[in-house]
This record gives C-alpha cells, sequence and structure tokens, in this order.
C-alpha cells in the first residue's frame, strides 16, 4: 500500500523544475547583469526582446503566467521612459533600476502567494490534472514561491546596499545574487524529492 502512494503522489511532488521557472527568471537576470547607470536602457530593451522571445510561444498559445507578464510591463515601461524623459529626469532610475527591478519581483512572487503560488504555473503544465488540488502539489509549490520571493527580497536589499557602500559594489551586485540564484535552482530541483521523502 505504502508502494501504491509513493507512485501515486511522484508525479505532483515532481512537478516542478528550475528550467522552466529560471527561463521566466531569464529576462529580470539579463537585466540585472546588464543594467548600471550607463547601461540601463539597453539592458531594459534586451529584457523586453527576451521576455517577449522566452514567453511568445505561450501567450500565442493563450498560457500566459504571472511572472512573464510582469516581466514584460516593467520592461515595456522602463523602455518608454527612456525614450520620453531626457537624463537628468532619469537620475533616479538609473540609480535604482536593479533594486526597483528585483523588489517587484519579490512583490510579484510573494503576492502570488495570497492567490496561486507563481511556480504553481509552472508545474501543471506537466502535472495530472487530478493532481493540482492535492495537498502535495500546493504545499511544495507555496515553498518554493516563498523562497523564489525571499531570494529576491535578499537581492533587492543587497542591490541596494551596493548603492550605500560602492567600495563593496562587486560583492552585493554580482557575488550575493549569483549565490541566491545558484541557491534557489538547487533547491527548486531538491525541495519535492526531500518532501516526498517525509511524508511516504
Amino acid at each position: 500500500m505504502a508502494q501504491q502512494q509513493s507512485t501515486t503522489k511522484a508525479p505532483a511532488e515532481q512537478a516542478v523544475g528550475a528550467g522552466s521557472v529560471f527561463l521566466s527568471f531569464a529576462p529580470w537576470i539579463i537585466f540585472g547583469v546588464v543594467a548600471s547607470p550607463s547601461t540601463w536602457e539597453y539592458a531594459a530593451l534586451a529584457a523586453l526582446v527576451a521576455a517577449i522571445v522566452l514567453s511568445g510561444k505561450d501567450m500565442l498559445r493563450g498560457r500566459l503566467r504571472v511572472l512573464d507578464m510582469a516581466g514584460i510591463v516593467f520592461f515595456a515601461v522602463l523602455s518608454i521612459l527612456a525614450l520620453a524623459l531626457d537624463r537628468g529626469q532619469l537620475i533616479w532610475l538609473e540609480t535604482y533600476a536593479q533594486v526597483i527591478s528585483n523588489g517587484l519581483v519579490a512583490v510579484v512572487a510573494l503576492g502570488s502567494l495570497l492567490v496561486d503560488p507563481f511556480t504553481a504555473q509552472y508545474a501543471r503544465e506537466s502535472t495530472p490534472r487530478e493532481y493540482w488540488h492535492s495537498p502535495v502539489f500546493l504545499h511544495i509549490n507555496r515553498v518554493l514561491t516563498a523562497a523564489w520571493g525571499l531570494v529576491f527580497v535578499l537581492m533587492t536589499v543587497s542591490t541596494w546596499l551596493a548603492i550605500r557602500f560602492p567600495s563593496q559594489d562587486d560583492w552585493f551586485n554580482w557575488v550575493v545574487p549569483v549565490v541566491l540564484l545558484v541557491w534557489a535552482i538547487r533547491f527548486t530541483n531538491s525541495y519535492p524529492e526531500s518532501y516526498k521523502a517525509r511524508v511516504t
């Protein structure tokens, strides 16, 4: 009987892979890597193109993910502001662009916990419909969504500290975010299995 339960629960518990989630984060990461006071306009345009290319096929099929939509809107707004305003009016944006982008991802991720954890949108693509409302499926996706939200909260703080302490810019703008992202990817890959081992 225990063997049957383990086999039955496996699809729900193994539904989320870091690869599919990471693709939606890719435009935000591109922006974070390329953006600087002198290049954020190009970073916004590159991130917008990446967001449209990576999610375009899914959008044509009517599959809309909250993180993809937030990225397209955000980077489109940044690109329009870069064209519409002069440099003097954009000093604040040049300074805080990375902080704002990381903060927005954190808000989207954590806010989705109130309605539908954003990772569940990816998990449903590879999980039979009968598992979508199971306690195991919902728990795993709440935890993974909270983990990604926390990572981007910490990245928001880190990129803000890079502005406050320019001498530590490499640490706060590069080392800390990379470590956090690597941890999030590994956690996304390992947590479903570790949770499965505890509940079966």
